[in-house]
């Protein structure tokens, strides 16, 4: 469970990965490296993501004493737009509190004010679920619909060191049919969705996200 609401003073760029020689872009994948995991229910054109897979394996690392502390951690992913592809370059890490099954964002402007510094997109964002399996929480869910309606492509990733299926995720809404779920939903905490009426569930795996091993970013840690 994560809410993340409102934008900090002291920036700390703590990582920027170089440029790997000979550049290598894959379909970001749920079960292995080269198939997709399962069909998008998106019937309208997503543009493309890339993101480095260091970025996340980074943001794992970082929120390893959390995690070994049953505790949550989260983070806003941020992109640029050039030719109709969203580049992730930027992961913001905000103040937060945090607990086994909740992750709160503080002080928001100062995320806020990074990107718009830089003229970024909130594409998404990165969360641990450290004793959980790997799945979108209802509030999950409400806390990733924000930035999908503001951006289609958004996405979600859910980290989860102890699932034995899958150590990551990355999820979205579907579009109309979750979409339409939750933009009816006023239920807070943990509560059970129902249905989409298109007969397609409420989230699904992202299809049009891109491992991009030739992709730089930074890391701003405000905690």
């Amino acid at each position: 469970m994560v809410t993340l609401s409102s934008p900090s003073p002291s920036l700390s760029c703590i990582e920027e990965s170089g440029t790997c020689k000979g550049s290598h872009v894959s379909r970001v994948l749920v079960s292995g490296p080269d198939k997709i995991h399962g069909e998008s229910s998106e019937t309208k054109i997503l543009r493309d993501v890339h993101i480095s897979e260091r970025l996340m394996e980074d943001f794992t690392e970082l929120a390893r004493e959390n995690t070994e502390k049953d505790l949550e951690t989260c983070g806003t992913l941020a992109a640029f737009l050039e030719r109709g592809v969203f580049y992730v370059t930027t992961l913001i890490i905000p103040k937060q509190e945090s607990t086994a099954n909740s992750c709160q964002a503080m002080n928001e402007v100062e995320v806020f004010s990074i990107q718009n510094e830089r003229e970024l997109y909130p594409v998404g964002w990165i969360h641990t679920h450290p004793s959980q399996g790997c799945f979108m929480s209802s509030v999950d869910l409400h806390t990733h619909y924000s930035y999908q309606v503001m951006v289609p492509e958004a996405f979600a990733i859910v980290i989860a060191p102890t699932d034995s299926s899958r150590s990551y995720g990355i999820f979205k809404i579907t579009d109309p049919g979750g979409m339409e779920v939750l933009r009816g939903c006023s239920e807070t905490g943990f509560h059970e969705h129902r249905e989409p009426e298109d007969g397609n569930p409420v989230y699904e795996h992202c299809s049009n996200v891109y491992k991009n091993s030739n992709l730089r970013f930074e890391i701003f840690d405000l905690r």
